[in-house]
């Protein structure tokens, strides 16, 4: 067997997995250097030939190729091409990242986490899209050896099942992040939300702005995987600080109102609901208050700013690395805020 056919044969490149491909071909060479059957000095394959065996992009072979020189493991040699510099370089950790969907406030999630790891971990990330069948398959069919499994729960259906396949994974290498699902046993570490106090305590915060609108609708979409402890915590607000509530299902049915404020839930409800105010000639921070959950960069900007109640996804991120490197079991609370803007 050729030197270059050896290497090619230690790498895997799983199309299934959410995680880059570039740190796909990175962890393959990190792993067979490990295993020994990749050593010091080693001719790598070229990059064409990366290519073509992986049918991955020039771009992407030569960012792994420069992912691991920047690790040190790989050296290049003008006009001979790349060779193995290194054997020492070591990633004790292997993390398999289980999220429910792909958005921008995951991908913080993930930047955060893979940041706090540095180099010392390798990371297998999936993507169930909130669906029990894809995540109970996932979970059963993974192949490699984990130190650490890194669980999203959340689900449009199925939850009340969820338990039990979380129960039968080790404990001592499970993280729980975002949502803590009941009746799950054991000592496991846990960064979450406590959904139904977040929006109460943010509502609280928001109380001054909120009194010049008679009437608080939640837009809370029905077969949505986001927690009913939300609608629980507006409920107990509204009724503890008497205003006129509704919980609406489909905003594209509804026609805005004048004098009451709306707080979306999920993304694309919040497009819905700037069209229809825009189109019925309503002023937002005047006629109507918008609060919106999860903080992106654009709605620092758009409408003059729109109001925003959110967890601290970067945060989140670094704290379930922090709780791998330090084999803590702890259950922390994520930080979440109330941003006021001119929506309000």
């Amino acid at each position: 067997m050729s030197l270059a056919r050896k290497i090619l044969d230690n790498i895997s490149i799983d199309e299934y997995s959410a995680t880059p491909k570039y740190l796909q071909l990175s962890n393959s060479i990190v792993r067979g250097i490990q295993a020994g059957t990749i050593g010091k000095g080693d001719m790598m394959p070229s990059i064409n030939e990366i290519s073509f065996e992986f049918d991955i992009s020039r771009v992407t072979a030569e960012k792994g190729y420069n992912h691991l020189k920047s690790l040190g493991v790989l050296g290049s040699v003008p006009g001979k091409g790349y060779f193995i510099k290194q054997t020492d370089h070591s990633q004790p950790l292997k993390v398999f990242l289980l999220f429910n969907k792909l958005s921008t406030h995951k991908k913080i999630i993930y930047d955060s986490f893979v940041e706090t790891l540095g180099g010392q971990a390798a990371i297998d990330f999936y993507i169930y899209n909130n669906d029990f069948a894809l995540f109970k398959r996932l979970i059963e069919q993974r192949k490699e050896e984990y130190t650490h499994l890194v669980i999203i729960p959340h689900f449009i259906e199925g939850e009340e099942m969820a338990h039990e396949i979380i129960n039968t994974l080790p404990k001592e290498q499970l993280i729980i992040l975002d949502k803590i699902i009941p009746r799950l046993s054991g000592k496991f570490g846990a960064v979450y939300q406590n959904f139904e106090r977040d929006i109460y305590t943010s509502l609280e915060k928001a109380s001054e702005p909120l009194a010049k609108y008679d009437t608080l609708n939640l837009i809370f979409p029905e077969n949505s995987y986001a927690p009913p402890e939300i609608t629980q915590g507006f409920v107990n607000f509204c009724r503890d600080y008497a205003f006129n509530y509704r919980v609406i299902a489909d905003i594209s049915r509804e026609t805005i109102l004048s004098e009451q404020a709306y707080i979306n839930i999920m993304e694309d409800d919040l497009v819905i609901l700037i069209e229809k105010i825009i189109a019925q000639s309503l002023n937002i921070g005047q006629d109507v208050g918008v609060i919106s959950y999860n903080e992106t960069p654009l709605k620092r900007l758009l409408l003059n700013g729109i109001t925003t109640m959110s967890t601290d996804f970067q945060t989140m991120g670094r704290t379930a690395g922090e709780l791998i490197l330090s084999n803590s079991k702890k259950h922390l609370e994520n930080p979440f805020y109330l941003t006021l803007r001119a929506s309000l």
